[in-house]
């Protein structure tokens, strides 16, 4: 879940949310300096889906009890946070084998971040576990996508590490946008030749905007859903019972070209 100040209250977006507005994005996404998304339909759907895995976890989020707030993504329990993501991919296998990769390989970014020297040993292990379980699936599937004529060029290094990279991107955007981190800096953006940093600033217009540019249009509106939630908890079934009385609102943002 993602939460996003709002004078006195927080709006709780669900990661599904968050993701939709990546999938958003790639469905925006390319121009002559960035090139094309490929396979369009795999790449956009893994984008979208690249959260599946918290999307129960959302329905009933657990009690940050220092803050009284539902917990957000970035204080999830390392327990929690492991089996979200041990369970996320194989939940798009069945949709999509390409998109399901893309999500086991957002998955395993993040865990490759972790310091493992700085965790105790049976967590340790247990990341090392779930990376090498990860990569079996990333493996099998690729396997089956290089032997299918439909999906072989898309399944060779050079472009899964180029996808892997967008829906890295992508993701990184998203939460800049409903966190509000601007001005800041997106490193390592694939483009049509390489790759190269983009600076994400806020414009006095009230858009967002990319230089260099990455969209094939000059203007795009998004948006997305969360519910606007006053107030803060002692008791995890009382902050159940306020989002799901809490009224839904929509955000909406503008990116521009400079």
């Amino acid at each position: 879940m993602v939460l996003r100040r709002d004078r006195d209250a927080v709006i709780a977006i669900g990661q599904p949310a968050h993701a939709w507005l990546s999938g958003q994005l790639a469905r925006a996404w390319g121009n002559e300096r960035f090139g094309a998304v490929e396979p369009w339909e795999e790449v956009c759907l893994g984008a979208e889906q690249h959260d599946v895995g918290m999307a129960a976890w959302d329905e009933l989020p657990a009690l940050n009890p220092q803050t009284g707030l539902p917990r957000s993504f970035m204080e999830l329990e390392f327990e929690t946070h492991l089996a979200i993501w041990s369970a996320a991919a194989p939940l798009v296998v069945p949709q999509s084998r390409y998109a399901a990769l893309l999500v086991s390989l957002h998955g395993t970014s993040l865990y490759e971040r972790r310091d493992t020297a700085r965790l105790e040993r049976r967590d340790a292990d247990r990341v090392r576990a779930f990376l090498d379980g990860q990569r079996e699936l990333q493996d099998g599937l690729l396997a089956t996508l290089r032997a299918d004529p439909r999906t072989a060029a898309a399944a060779t290094e050079g472009a899964v590490r180029r996808n892997r990279r967008l829906v890295w991107t992508w993701d990184s955007l998203s939460l800049g946008l409903l966190l509000d981190w601007a001005p800041y800096e997106l490193e390592a953006v694939p483009t049509a030749d390489g790759d190269t940093d983009v600076a994400v600033r806020a414009a006095s217009s009230g858009a967002m905007t990319l230089d260099p540019w990455p969209f094939g249009r000059d203007r795009l509106s998004l948006r997305c859903e969360g519910r606007r939630l006053v107030g803060s908890f002692e008791e995890e079934a009382a902050m159940h019972a306020a989002l799901e009385d809490s009224p839904w609102v929509t955000l909406e943002f503008e990116l521009a070209a400079r």
